[in-house]
């Protein structure tokens, strides 16, 4: 198989970027890069454990480029860290011809997509995403952004990036929990749009599990086109985009009531999942039989930390500092079917309550 491009259409940027999608392209992103960036000079953005994974296959086709290199995870997403990467563009002498290459999964795309966003007014960005949640969904559709104290990703823009380089094969070296965390993400696009998806997940989940490359690329490529359509017709999320939330709504609050320690960020979306689920069934919104295939699903991806300690009460306080609350109503994207969703505004602090007790967790 050669490089599959599939395009997004970008409103910001009035044209359309591509996602380039091959085994082995991170060996030759120079080449790669080439048309893309031009003559422009680029600096490279990674964090010191993605960079001792992946840099010396990646720096070989990135001679003479500087490399920065700022510490990843929930915990560094906030604005000192991004001030750490706007010191760093400093020191590099960075100009608004320079393109930001940024190496790493989601929240290193996040951090330093935003940091990008905010310096010089704009920078020019390529993700080159090593996770697959990045690969999936974080790296697609140009949000990025950091945290609060208050709530995940309540800091950010919209900054569409200039292309998206998805090498699958950059996913061997992921540590077992990492891979299964951004299955949860996999596995909303199969709930959410994609019915064949989730029967492929059912069918080759094991060999996915195992970081088998010829069995994540279809799944990142079917992924990848769903974000792409999704995002070309609501870059700005007024509407379709919304249903990419399924599960993240109240896997936001258990990230945030936890101080992001816990939980990778697809666990907290697989057990947010269950909870939307949970409203779905009491609501008779999808049936009995949908309900089990994408709870055995779910199952089987795990496993993932628990929620039982977690305080329902804390956890529906938080949801009401989502970012998907508008004018005091919660935007919440019910699951009605394998491939099917519906966005809801009647979804209530007791409707949450219930399901999250159902799940296991405290009053």
């Amino acid at each position: 198989m050669g490089i599959l491009t599939v395009n997004v259409r970008s409103g910001a940027r009035r044209t359309a970027y591509p996602i380039l999608i091959a085994r082995g392209l991170a060996a030759g992103l120079g080449r790669t890069l080439a048309p893309i960036t031009g003559a422009d000079r680029t600096i490279v953005v990674s964090s010191p454990r993605i960079w001792a994974r992946h840099g010396a296959r990646i720096a070989a086709g990135l001679r003479g480029v500087p490399v920065v290199l700022v510490p990843d995870g929930e915990r560094a997403k906030h604005l000192r860290t991004v001030t750490r990467v706007h010191d760093a563009f400093l020191d590099a002498r960075v100009d608004r011809k320079t393109v930001v290459v940024i190496v790493g999964g989601g929240v290193l795309g996040d951090l330093a997509g935003f940091a990008a966003a905010s310096f010089l007014r704009g920078l020019r960005v390529v993700q080159v995403p090593t996770t697959v949640v990045a690969q999936v969904d974080s790296a697609i559709g140009g949000k990025v952004g950091v945290n609060h104290a208050r709530g995940k990703n309540l800091i950010g823009a919209f900054h569409p990036p200039l292309a998206v380089v998805i090498d699958p094969d950059l996913l061997v070296t992921l540590p077992a929990r990492e891979l299964r965390a951004g299955l949860y993400e996999v596995v909303k696009y199969g709930l959410i749009a994609d019915a064949r998806l989730f029967a492929r997940l059912e069918r080759d989940l094991d060999r996915m599990v195992s970081g088998d490359p010829e069995a994540l690329l279809p799944i990142v490529v079917a992924s990848a086109r769903i974000k792409a359509h999704v995002v070309s017709v609501d870059e700005h999320e007024t509407g379709l985009r919304r249903i990419l939330n399924l599960g993240h709504t109240l896997g936001h609050a258990f990230e945030a009531v936890t101080h992001y320690r816990r939980y990778k960020h697809g666990e907290a979306v697989g057990w947010g999942m269950l909870a939307a689920m949970a409203i779905a069934r009491a609501r008779k919104a999808m049936t009995p039989a949908d309900v089990a295939r994408a709870e055995a699903l779910i199952a089987r991806v795990g496993p993932r930390p628990p929620i039982a300690d977690l305080s329902a009460k804390a956890c529906v306080a938080a949801t009401s500092r989502d970012k998907k609350v508008l004018a005091g109503r919660l935007h919440f994207v019910l699951p009605t079917g394998i491939g099917r969703t519906t966005v809801v505004t009647d979804v209530s602090g007791a409707d949450l309550t219930r399901a999250l007790r159902s799940l296991g967790t405290s009053a």
